[in-house]
Formats: structure tokens, C-alpha cells, sequence
């Protein structure tokens, strides 16, 4: 079965990573996956990709759709034919989906990967109007949708949507053996410059305003007001990283606030750097970075906007009010400073490796779901 991936670019996001871990874990002799990608930029996963066999095929001008309904249609001249085009551009996947309509592909998935409403109530007519067409769109053509929680089943298929048999959550899982392996604290902390008896506030997330990472800064002020000792690792990048990076000079947080851009390392840092997680993001799908998280065994400090469904190792997860304050995140995170040998949790890999979020779980889930498409 051949199967086409729409995704903006192959870059260690959520949905890009899960997208890799299912081409790594998927039996290529039953399916051949390839990516359409909105831009002639390299992406992270580019190569691995292509030596794994598979194709990234640049289709531009997603904001032009004339144009872009061309490159489309060459794309499948050219590269197919598809068995399934499997969209993951959000909203934008009803237009992705007529497309596949128009050239006669046999099975059309749209697939949510976050849950957008807080933001798309604030947007002006234009926008509005194009929210209401493309979920009509993604109505009318998908033969199946995805979603990687609950709240991101709504976003995209609406509040009944667990009354349309079309759609369905389906969990986006993780790799855990990196989880498993030994990794030396010590030689982590010191390649970061990172005192080895600090207390270090982890997050991994991008650059972008539903991140939060201006309210994360200001829970490190309130923190290093009283507890020198403690530094706040950033991983990733984006938008709005410089922003960040000036707020952080000018908070007076030089060197208590770490930055190391987009790594391929993540859960080496997890176990190896970090004593505890936070995530105060203002929206979310159900993010794939908590989960990696609680597989470290971290003490996870994140936003009540965060699915329930995330919750896996329950003793180690502890929700958090977006009510703007600081103070509140303050006070848990020295609770879990004076808790610091007894908080993490080597166990919790099991824990998650049970669960519905273990790569293996997950693969099986999506084949299932290819198969019904024959």
C-alpha cells in the first residue's frame, strides 16, 4: 500500500517525530510511506528519510491555492499513484483532501494534531470563514480522521464527532528504548555547563506564542529570586526564541536560563540533565513531549489546557492553572527541589510502555486502520 504523508516539513515537532517513529517501526514490505512537504527547505528527518527508501517531495505555495492545486496534481502524476493521502496540516487538510478527491485517490485521512479553539475564537471574519470551509471540506471528502486526543478530535470534526463512525482518536506513540538506556548525568550536565548539584526545570517545546515561554520566564524569575541554584534548560527553537532569549537578559537570568536549540538527543537530556519537566502551554493536542517526559520518570508540572488523556503515571504528573499566576508553579516547583531523590521515577518507562503511547501500540492502531481502507 502506498501512502502519501501531507506535513508543512520534516522537523522534530510532535507529529513529524511520530510520523518517523511509525516509518522506522512499519513493515515495508505491506507499506510504502512517502511525505509531501510544504517547502523546498531541508528538513531534520530529510535524510533518514530517504535512506530508509521513502521520498520527501516539496509541493509550494500552500497560500496560493491555483498554484498549489497544480504542484499537487503534478506530485501525483509524477511520484504516485497513491493508495491513501494521510493529512496532517490541520484545518488546511480539507483542501488537501478535495485535491486527492479530484485525482481519483482511493482514501483520504485527515488527521488533528492539536486543539486550536482558544485561538480561533479570536480571529477576525476572513479567518472564521475559512475555518467553516475546510471543516467542510474535511466532511465532505475524509474517509477517516485522526486525532491525537480527544480536544483535537473536536477542534477538527466538531463536538459530535464521536458519533460519526468515520472518526476516531488514535494516540501518537513513542519510541522507548532510548528511555532505557544508561546515560551519565554527570557528562550530560557538564557538556551543557550545568552545575552538577543544580536543580534544572526542563521544557522542550518551539518558539511559538501557544508555548507560553514569556510566562515560563517569569516563573524563573520568581524562582531564581530565592533559589540560586536552579536552571531552566530550553530545548528547541522557533519565532520567537529571540524574543525569549532578550526577556531572559533582561530579567537578569543570564546563565539560569539555558538554550540549546533543536536537538536530536531529547530523552538523553531528560534523563540526564533534567529533575523535572514543565509544559505551560496555552493549547495542545496531546503533546508528545509530556509523554517522553513521564517515560524519564520526570515530575511533569504542565497546563490544565493538556488532555486528560495525557496523564499516564498519574503519581508523577501534577496540573497546573493558566490563571497568568507565577507563584503557583513557583511554590511546585520547590516542593519538588526539596523532594529531589525520592521524586523521579526509573520505573515510569513501564508504565508508559503499557500504555496506549508505546510505538508498537501505536503502529498497530494505524495499520488497522490502513487495512480497513482496502
Amino acid at each position: 500500500m502506498r501512502i502519501l504523508h501531507v506535513v508543512g516539513r520534516m522537523n522534530r515537532g510532535g507529529a513529524e517525530t511520530w510520523l518517523m517513529n511509525v516509518l522506522r517501526h512499519v513493515d515495508p514490505v505491506d507499506f510504502r510511506m512517502d511525505f509531501l512537504v510544504h517547502t523546498a527547505k531541508r528538513g531534520a528527518y530529510d535524510d533518514e528519510i530517504r535512506d530508509i527508501g521513502s521520498q520527501v517531495i516539496p509541493c509550494l505555495n500552500p497560500k496560493y491555492p491555483p498554484q498549489y492545486a497544480h504542484n499537487f496534481k503534478r506530485v501525483i502524476q509524477e511520484y504516485g499513484p497513491y493508495d491513501v493521502v494521510h493529512s496532517h496540516v490541520h484545518h488546511y487538510s480539507g483542501f488537501v483532501l478535495r485535491l486527492g478527491h479530484s485525482v481519483d485517490v482511493q482514501t483520504l485521512i485527515a488527521h488533528g494534531h492539536t486543539d486550536a479553539r482558544m485561538t480561533e475564537e479570536k480571529v477576525g471574519k476572513p479567518r472564521r470563514m475559512y475555518l467553516r470551509l475546510m471543516k467542510r471540506m474535511i466532511s465532505r471528502y475524509a474517509d477517516y480522521g485522526l486525532a491525537a486526543s480527544e480536544t483535537a478530535a473536536e477542534d477538527l470534526f466538531g463536538p459530535d464527532w464521536a458519533n460519526d463512525p468515520r472518526w476516531r482518536v488514535l494516540y501518537c506513540g513513542i519510541d522507548l528504548e532510548p528511555f532505557k538506556q544508561f546515560v551519565n548525568p554527570r557528562q550530560i550536565r557538564a557538556e551543557l555547563g550545568i552545575p552538577e548539584d543544580a536543580f534544572v526545570v526542563g521544557h522542550v517545546g518551539r518558539f511559538t506564542e501557544e508555548k507560553n515561554h514569556a510566562f515560563l520566564i517569569d516563573i524563573a524569575h520568581e524562582v531564581a529570586k530565592v533559589a540560586a541554584d536552579t536552571r531552566f534548560l530550553l530545548v528547541g527553537d522557533g519565532p520567537l526564541r529571540r524574543t525569549i532569549e532578550r526577556k531572559v537578559e533582561n530579567s537578569g537570568l543570564r546563565g539560569k536560563v539555558i538554550f540549546t536549540g533543536v536537538r536530536p538527543d531529547v530523552p538523553r537530556l531528560m534523563k540526564g540533565a533534567m529533575d523535572a519537566f514543565i509544559l505551560p502551554s496555552f493549547r495542545e493536542g496531546l503533546p508528545m513531549v509530556l509523554i517522553e517526559a513521564q517515560a524519564a520518570g520526570l515530575p511533569c508540572m504542565f497546563s490544565d489546557f493538556v488532555s486528560e488523556e495525557a496523564d499516564i503515571v498519574k503519581h508523577i504528573v501534577r496540573r497546573m492553572p493558566m490563571d497568568g499566576r507565577a507563584a503557583i508553579w513557583t511554590s511546585a516547583i520547590f516542593d519538588l527541589r526539596r523532594n529531589k531523590t525520592t521524586s523521579k521515577d526509573p520505573k515510569a518507562v513501564t508504565v508508559v510502555e503499557h500504555s496506549a503511547f508505546n510505538i508498537t501500540s501505536s503502529v498497530k492502531e494505524l495499520v488497522r486502520v490502513y487495512e480497513g481502507c482496502n
